[in-house]
């Protein structure tokens, strides 16, 4: 391809970008049958570009029996009449791209649906072409599961079919078969998906349980984790998965190398990237710095650190990311405190807040000060709170078997609020698959644009904010301040220094600035004046200077 010199592309668009994550079941109805769809997002990218948004990244929509609701996949190349057609998609890419929005879809590589018609034939006899394409293992003698793997939603990994006579593996559902990567024909199969869906104009894929692709072929067991660090998990508390050490159902060192295939696929179209999701609290930042190392693999990995429950505090964000550094020198992170499967983190932190508001906008604000890309899920921009359903509204089945102890996903997954006087917020003309909250209403888009103090209006300065100093996008991170209180680091791009200091307690701070000159930033939404050497900060509050 003959590169345009007046308008060169930027193939570094990633790096520091912010991704606004769609799940798009929940963003908008466009045809009143109570579930969002394709059409819906474009009717609503308008609102996207105006938060000031890089990139878009839509969950699933390929066609599926919507057992885990899109990550069950049928057909990767064809898209769910719930969401709409293929022509829908294509219009789109291209209202996405007229707004300057990249898009990135999600690709559920390490599974299918069990009605996919690979899996279809796969299990309908052992010498079939496609008998290899999942993973299939005779019983033991005494008829039980080929090894002790578990299931991350509870139970054995292994499902018994009657067919073959053998079980096949599934991490998940056990309607979701997992895919045998040390199948050549699997790998070719799946790369000619990416490239069906770079041919169709996407500008990158974000990449569902990345590590779980490869697993041991001798599967062997995993052994017992100890009890003390059963706590660092990315299944709920209740699910006997954390009891042990997931050594050899996934990470497996194979997987680097269909990562390097995949990139290669990536790198013969201009400027594309690729996101991957390590679902490893165990050793999750080492897999990061693994698969972003280089420049042969994928660009970008998130781990489960900022996902997980554990209170976020200056020393942990501090921790987080110098343990990033030291995993991953060459690597680049994409952080998000809230997804479509863990509860929003204005109410997985909420804990004796009282200040809902100011919470949101420090939060938001050191999201996005972070070293890294930058994730955000539709709703947080509004501050949204995870939804408190009852049982019969219940749609996830994660939450389904582990009610109560563990409620699901639904609780994040409630639809998009756009206008607060109506019972749906906007989203839908009829009773949607999951329920409005009423007290989302209050908080709907547009409540919060004509509010000037709302957390929206905040979002938005803040990325033009951002936007202004390139520092934040592409600069390295040296932290000055990490005690019980504040936090605060600089960010060092070129010729620029900012100077980036958070309170993240309900009380008045005053810190001490780093030696040297400031000149302080407006525009953030934050105070700007400094005492000297040191500033007074207000409960929630931050500060942003540059290096006079």
């Amino acid at each position: 391809m003959i590169e345009d010199v007046q308008n060169p592309i930027d193939k570094d668009w990633w790096r520091g970008a912010v991704i606004y994550q769609i799940y798009p079941r929940s963003y908008q109805d466009s045809n009143g049958d109570g579930i969002g769809d394709l059409m819906g997002i474009t009717e609503r990218l308008e609102h996207v570009a105006s938060l000031g948004a890089d990139a878009i990244w839509i969950s699933p929509f390929f066609k599926s029996p919507m057992k885990d609701f899109g990550y069950d996949v049928s057909d990767y190349c064809d898209v769910d009449r719930i969401f709409g057609s293929i022509s829908d998609f294509d219009a789109l890419i291209a209202e996405a791209h007229r707004l300057n929005i990249k898009v990135m879809i999600d690709l559920v590589l390490s599974h299918t649906s069990d009605q996919h018609s690979w899996f279809v034939e796969s299990r309908s006899s052992r010498g079939n072409p496609k008998a290899d394409w999942y993973v299939w293992a005779d019983p033991k003698p005494d008829g039980t599961p080929p090894n002790n793997w578990m299931s991350i939603f509870g139970g054995s990994a292994w499902q018994w079919d009657t067919r073959r006579l053998q079980y096949f593996l599934h991490n998940f559902l056990t309607s979701q078969p997992d895919l045998n990567f040390h199948s050549p024909q699997v790998q070719e199969e799946l790369l000619g998906v990416t490239r069906f869906w770079l041919e169709k104009g996407v500008d990158g894929f974000r990449l569902d349980t990345i590590n779980f692709y490869v697993h041991d072929k001798q599967l062997r067991d995993n052994p017992p984790l100890e009890v003390s660090r059963r706590n660092a998990t990315i299944a709920p508390s209740v699910n006997p998965y954390n009891h042990q050490e997931h050594l050899h159902d996934k990470n497996q060192p194979e997987n680097l190398e269909f990562l390097k295939r995949f990139r290669a696929v990536l790198d013969e179209f201009p400027a594309i990237t690729s996101v991957g999701e390590v679902g490893d609290a165990q050793r999750g930042l080492e897999i990061v710095g693994e698969y972003t190392s280089g420049d042969d693999k994928v660009q970008m990995c998130y781990a489960f650190e900022f996902l997980a429950s554990d209170p976020i505090t200056p020393k942990r964000v501090r921790d987080v990311q110098e343990r990033f550094q030291r995993y991953a020198p060459e690597g680049w992170a994409c952080w998000a405190f809230s997804n479509h499967d863990v509860m929003r983190h204005i109410s997985r932190w909420s804990e004796g807040i009282h200040d809902h508001d100011a919470h949101a906008k420090l939060l938001a604000s050191l999201l996005m000060s972070l070293r890294g890309s930058v994730c955000i899920y539709q709703g947080e921009e509004l501050g949204l709170e995870e939804a408190e359903l009852a049982y019969e509204d219940l749609r996830d089945p994660y939450g389904i078997q582990f009610w109560p102890d563990f409620k699901g996903r639904d609780g994040c997954r409630t639809p998009m609020v756009w206008t607060g006087a109506t019972s749906n917020g906007g989203f839908s003309n009829v009773q949607p698959w999951l329920p409005v909250p009423p007290a989302h209403l209050s908080r709907a888009v547009n409540v919060e644009r004509d509010d000037p103090a709302s957390v929206l209006n905040h979002y938005k300065a803040f990325m033009t904010f951002r936007k202004r100093h390139p520092a934040f996008a592409k600069g390295e991170i040296v932290f000055e301040i990490a005690d019980d209180q504040v936090l605060g680091f600089t960010r060092v791009f070129g010729n620029e220094i900012v100077l980036a200091v958070f309170n993240m307690t309900e009380s008045d701070a005053l810190a001490t600035l780093p030696e040297g000159a400031w000149e302080a930033l407006e525009g953030h939404g934050f105070m700007t004046g400094n005492d000297g050497n040191s500033v007074r900060l207000p409960a929630w509050g931050a500060y942003f200077a540059r290096r006079a």
